[in-house]
């Protein structure tokens, strides 16, 4: 293992650097929607930044103010591969979450690409001078002759090339500078944001050799790196190419007093100055040759013994991870390793895709194929090459669902066969990149029909009653069916997918328990799921069972019923939510006027109040109280079960105050419940 290290280091010279700057411009928070925004960006820049191959640039703003995000991507003008830039730019957003965690501003720069993003309009391509410090990366090695006079011809040298990249369509130029002072030649690299006027990148150039001038005196070779522009200079070529402009040393290019000779002009013997240059150019390259000759014959071999010294630690780690399966402590990566290995021995039905599987089904994540932003990340619709569509949902890697709730995800549902429950086809883990490949259903959730007024008419009753049947029946199956007991904990109207003939497939298992089969309930100290469907021991208590899952199945019947949300339902009297609301309207026995105006007159009168008195018995306070789901589905399915009278649901008689928390002041001690952040 210690060689291993050893060899690392002999390759770590050939790694590129980073550079970073953190902006102070404050922080964002998890979850929140500026980090949405950040992240739909993420996805969507480095393709945008390939997409014109001549500039490798990219500008994007998303998102509405206060949460507004703008962003900025430039890779080197010399890169001749467009997925090396892509790569280049994709990574900077990832290091960028490792560098500057949560920081709303960040700049990061690498050899192939730079990038920027603010909450502060950055963009304006006039805006050649930026509040964000510019970086200075200066060479440890001096000049040791030339002084004050080398100095001015190397900036001279830099400012010819200056001016050449100024006036270039691409705002980019390479050169190679003779300077007569130093026993070599000097390679340069400039570029301006391919935006920028000729005007606005001179400016710019200039600011960046006041800074040469300032902090790389007499270095031997440094870079100044800048949101607009930026330079490089080194005494060995280390861009790809020839380079486009030669600049040689010449006579009359200084004043007479500023050469190293006692005479009062320049040297007049030109042409052997040049021919010296020549040579002194020569031997340096062939040294050069040297060096890549013998990295050339070290470095295979190095490599193939890194090789295999990495392959035995992998092995060992893989032995490790499948003797200590349960081990609590073991670190992420042997964790993602043994989910990995035990899929591998599922079924052929499940499938770990590569990760360039995924971007080419879903065109690197592009905005068009983007269908929906949650909490946990973004889903986008995608195609295999065979035609299949499919929906992949990428885990953002500061988002509330980390590896446990994925692998939870994954290894549940992965073991669920049931016609309403979403279907898992695969997964892919690559580094932080956690996406999970789900069959795509085209109707989306059920949510996107029964709260807009404008789709309403497109889900009637029949429909209504089907999709009803549908969860109660997925529910069934989960909690006595399937091979384990299940816990959903998270059931609501945006995790109801609906496929082309929208029947109801449930979704989201980030959040679900595994019951066995003598288990009643479970508890915990991290209450999370979305408020209005969590059941109030739940809220209160974090005590859940089977009878929560049924709260939220009560919850969302009673919502299919009326199109109305009960979280954030203040309209009606002195109920502030759906519950409240049904209650009284059940107590008045005037029911109906719960019921959608769009489905009034297409359900009876028996079958509307028999579906409310349904809902009702499934939200009582009183989880003993709740029937099962498997009481539930016989009193759907038959008009001769006798249904028991309700008591009172949760919530009922619920207020808000003007912090907007919670209370329910039907017990002694008024319980506060916070609400949680819809994690969907």
């Amino acid at each position: 293992m210690d060689m291993a290290i050893i060899l690392i280091l002999l390759l770590l010279p050939f790694v590129g650097a980073e550079w970073q700057v953190c902006g102070s411009s404050g922080n964002y928070t998890s979850n929140s929607t500026y980090q949405a925004n950040l992240l739909l960006l993420s996805s969507t820049l480095p393709n945008k930044a390939v997409s014109n191959t001549s500039s490798l640039f990219a500008t994007a703003t998303v998102g509405d103010a206060p949460d507004i995000v703008y962003a900025l991507s430039l890779c080197r003008g010399d890169t001749t591969d467009a997925s090396d830039c892509e790569s280049c730019v994709a990574a900077a957003f990832e290091d960028a979450q490792q560098s500057c965690p949560y920081n709303k501003e960040a700049s990061l720069y690498y050899d192939a690409c730079m990038l920027r993003f603010s909450n502060h309009n950055f963009l304006l391509a006039n805006s050649t001078e930026d509040h964000m410090s510019w970086i200075t990366i200066r060479n440890n090695l001096n000049f040791t002759t030339g002084g004050d006079s080398l100095k001015h011809l190397l900036l001279m040298r830099l400012n010819s090339t200056a001016q050449a990249a100024a006036k270039s369509s691409r705002r980019f130029t390479t050169s190679r500078l003779g300077v007569n002072l130093v026993p070599t030649t000097v390679y340069c690299l400039m570029q301006c944001t391919p935006d920028l006027t000729l005007d606005d990148c001179t400016a710019c150039l200039q600011l960046v050799l006041k800074h040469t001038l300032k902090s790389l005196d007499g270095a031997q070779g440094g870079r100044i790196l800048g949101t607009r522009c930026s330079m490089r200079y080194e005494l060995y070529h280390f861009y790809e190419g020839v380079p486009m402009l030669a600049i040689p040393a010449v006579n009359g290019t200084t004043p007479p007093t500023r050469y190293p000779h006692s005479q009062s002009h320049p040297p007049a013997a030109a042409p052997p100055r040049l021919a010296q240059a020549t040579v002194q150019e020569q031997q340096g390259h062939n040294s050069r040759k040297r060096v890549l000759l013998i990295i050339a014959v070290v470095a295979p071999p190095l490599s193939i013994l890194l090789c295999f010294i990495c392959s035995v630690v992998w092995m060992r780690r893989r032995r490790q991870g499948k003797a200590n399966l349960n081990d609590q402590a073991a670190t992420n990566r042997p964790e993602k390793d043994e989910l990995v290995w035990r899929l591998e021995e599922k079924s052929s039905e499940f499938t770990l895709f590569d990760f360039s599987e995924i971007l080419h089904a879903t065109h690197n994540f592009s905005k068009e194929n983007l269908l929906g932003q949650g909490g946990f990340g973004p889903v986008y619709k995608g195609q295999l090459p065979d035609g299949m569509q499919i929906a992949v949902k990428r885990l953002a890697s500061h988002s509330g669902q980390g590896f446990t709730e994925f692998k939870n995800e994954v290894e549940l549902i992965a073991k669920l066969q049931h016609n309403n429950l979403v279907k898992l086809l695969g997964c892919c883990i690559q580094g932080e990149e956690k996406l999970l490949v789900y069959e795509y259903l085209p109707n989306k959730s059920l949510d996107f029909f029964i709260f807009e007024r404008n789709r309403t008419a497109f889900i009637d009753w029949n429909n209504r009653r089907a999709i009803i049947e549908g969860i109660a029946q997925g529910l069934l199956y989960l909690h006595k069916h399937s091979r384990l007991r299940i816990i959903h904990r998270d059931l609501k109207a945006s995790n109801i997918l609906l496929d082309k003939d929208m029947n109801p497939k449930i979704s989201d298992f980030g959040l679900a328990k595994i019951f066995s089969s003598n288990d009643i309930q479970g508890s915990t100290k991290r209450v999370v799921g979305t408020y209005g469907y969590m059941s109030p021991e739940y809220a209160s208590e974090g005590i859940y069972s089977i009878k929560s899952d049924v709260f939220s199945f009560g919850v969302l019947l009673l919502e299919i019923l009326s199109g109305k949300r009960n979280s954030g339902f203040y309209q009606y009297g002195d109920f502030l939510n759906l519950l409240g609301y049904s209650w009284q309207l059940w107590e008045g026995g005037t029911w109906v006027e719960l019921l959608d105006a769009s489905i009034v007159k297409e359900i009876c009168t028996s079958d509307a109040r028999r579906y409310i008195n349904i809902a009702l018995t499934c939200v009582q306070e009183s989880a003993d109280d709740r029937p099962t789901m498997s009481d539930v589905v016989a009193m759907l399915n038959s008009e001769s079960v006798i249904l028991p009278e309700p008591n009172h649901p949760g919530y009922f008689n619920l207020r808000v105050s003007k912090t907007h928390e919670f209370f329910v002041p039907c017990s002694n001690n008024d319980v506060t419940i916070t609400e949680e952040p819809d994690g969907r």
